[in-house]
């Protein structure tokens, strides 16, 4: 695997599936539609890997006028739920991607599929094995040594017929027998050395209940699929390569109405990330995250309970693009995309996450004035919001240093700063506990310099900090999220140790009670805020009136 990426990506990556399909269109290889597939498994909920894909897809058939079939390859009863199937559904959904009329299961193919394994055992290209687990690894050889026939491969069609069809109704055990192809088992590659078809499998389908004893594999399901959808470009990722002479075997040896291609490209792999179903599940299994929509996971429940929009993940897989070469993508293109769009779309607002209290004391007691800005500085059409001036606001604590270096343009003793749309405000007096921290700023206000006006001496004041109403504020919490690994690449640990070990203790932080101005009230989850100077948030489903949450969607520039 190559390095990560950098992070500076082009506004659109290579992507050779244009090329291959531009010429099945020029060469006339395919007549009609172009027609893609997004196939998921319904045994778990989908990651960034899956968006690129069905970024891929749906795009690719928008592209040239086709269509995309969204497609539950459902062939594995015991791990597969109705959550999962819905829960992927809304995921198409939120990408922005409709399939229409085109929303197929494997499991609407069961009948056709077992017909045509009959077929297969007719004409001698499949047989009924009752090898175990095992004997089939042993009779299987390696890479280094070549296969042997399973002593079960001379039963005749009408012996193989008639174990196949009492498989069907029930008659035997899980793991008594299972189907398998007859092609070759001295072949290099080992995805053709008799592969499975069918195994027995008494468990409740999601879709068809109990109506079958028998499911096919994935591999033997996934072609004939396609084929009975008339899919012309199946596209999948590259672990599938070695599986594509299979894929092609079903289609020529099966009388099947389309005669789709496979095409792979490299899977995505993310810098701080796993993107394995599998282990994704470990950590919502062991409560290593809150579930699967946590939003340091990277599935896409999430990341869109994180504040991502759809519109950054269209940006990021084009500026990533489709290549054939497996590679390591740094989590900061990701972010960056998402912080192109939220720059574009986010309402403005201030919020103090560490306050500390400023007493002007040149206003009167009680005094508020409302000073207006801007929702957003290059969106005139959302209009302004409204802030609080008060006697009392609350500045960040990070925005104030008693002993300050010479470079330290933010508040001191007898330094100033501008209140971010409003006044120049200069620091008299520092107020301490009796254990010496500061607990009040006490400072006087430049009547003449408010919404960033000069002081009238003509003084430059460099420093400019957010701050809130202490009287008319929102208090809310704040959810502020890092990395969800310490390490680039937590697949890889030391002998011993497993991807669990690279878990990063540290990435989530509440804040209990951070201010945010008053408008915050109104907050909806559709909206995107940026807090200035702070990064980009979301409202939070936890959220309650009276009691809002915000997570941290990403930070206004790299670092972490």
């Amino acid at each position: 695997m190559s390095q990560p990426n950098n992070p500076k990506a082009p506004v659109e990556g290579a992507n050779f599936l244009k090329q291959i399909i531009e010429k099945d269109i020029e060469t006339k290889k395919i007549q009609g539609q172009v027609v893609t597939r997004f196939p998921p498994e319904p045994n778990g909920y989908l990651h960034l890997g899956h968006a690129k894909s069905i970024c891929l897809n749906f795009g690719l058939a928008k592209d040239y006028n086709g269509r995309c079939h969204l497609r539950f390859d459902d062939t594995n009863p015991t791990t597969e739920e109705v959550e999962y199937v819905e829960s992927i559904k809304n995921d198409v959904k939120w990408l922005g991607f409709d399939w229409n009329e085109h929303l197929y299961f494997a499991s609407d193919y069961f009948q056709q599929l077992y017909d045509w394994a009959e077929l297969l055992i007719k004409e001698n290209k499949a047989f009924v094995c009752s090898l175990n687990e095992e004997e089939t690894r042993k009779y299987r050889g390696d890479f280094t040594k070549p296969g042997q026939d399973s002593p079960y491969r001379t039963r005749s069609v009408e012996e193989n017929l008639d174990l196949f069809r009492r498989m069907k109704v029930g008659e035997f055990a899980d793991g008594a027998h299972v189907l398998r192809a007859k092609i070759d088992m001295k072949s290099p590659n080992m995805n053709m050395r008799d592969p499975l078809l069918y195994r027995i499998r008494k468990a409740h389908h999601h879709r068809t209940g109990d109506a079958w004893n028998i499911y096919p594999m994935y591999d033997y399901a996934h072609p004939l699929s396609d084929a009975i959808e008339k899919v012309t470009h199946s596209i999948c990722t590259l672990e599938f390569q070695d599986h594509r002479p299979f894929y092609d075997w079903c289609i020529e040896n099966l009388p099947t109405p389309g005669n789709p291609h496979q095409y792979e490209f490299a899977r995505m792999n993310m810098t701080f990330l796993v993107m394995s179903k599998r282990k994704l599940l470990q950590l919502v299994k062991e409560n290593l995250v809150n579930g699967w929509d946590d939003p340091r996971m990277p599935t896409i429940s999430g990341i869109r309970r994180r504040g991502y929009t759809p519109e950054s993940i269209h940006l990021f897989a084009k500026r990533i693009g489709v290549a054939k070469a497996e590679s390591l993508i740094d989590f900061e293109i990701l972010e960056s995309c998402v912080r192109d769009h939220l720059d574009e779309v986010a309402h403005r607002a201030m919020a103090v996450l560490n306050p500390i209290k400023v007493v002007i004391t040149n206003l009167p007691d009680g005094h508020k004035e409302e000073v207006h800005t801007a929702v957003h500085p290059k969106k005139p059409e959302l209009g302004k919001r409204a802030l609080t001036f008060s006697k009392e606001v609350y500045i960040d604590a990070n925005d104030f240093m008693e002993n300050p270096p010479a470079d330290f343009f933010r508040l001191g003793p007898g330094k100033e700063v501008r209140l971010r749309n409003a006044y120049v405000i200069k620091c008299n007096e520092v107020v301490k506990d009796a254990s010496g921290k500061v607990t009040e700023l006490h400072c006087t206000y430049d009547v003449a310099t408010l919404g960033g006006k000069p002081t009238v001496d003509g003084r430059k004041v460099k420093g400019i900090v957010h701050w809130v109403s202490a009287v008319d504020n929102v208090e809310v919490e704040v959810r502020l999220y890092g990395r969800l690994f310490t390490v680039a690449d937590p697949e890889n640990t030391p002998e011993g140790k497993d991807f669990k070990s690279n878990l990063n203790t540290d990435s989530l932080r509440v804040i209990k009670n951070a201010k945010v101005e008053k408008g915050i009230v109104t907050a909806t989850p559709e909206i995107r805020y940026q807090f200035e100077r702070v990064g980009y948030f979301c409202l939070d489903k936890d959220s309650k009136p009276g009691a809002l949450v915000f997570n941290q969607t990403v930070e206004l520039s790299t670092g972490h």
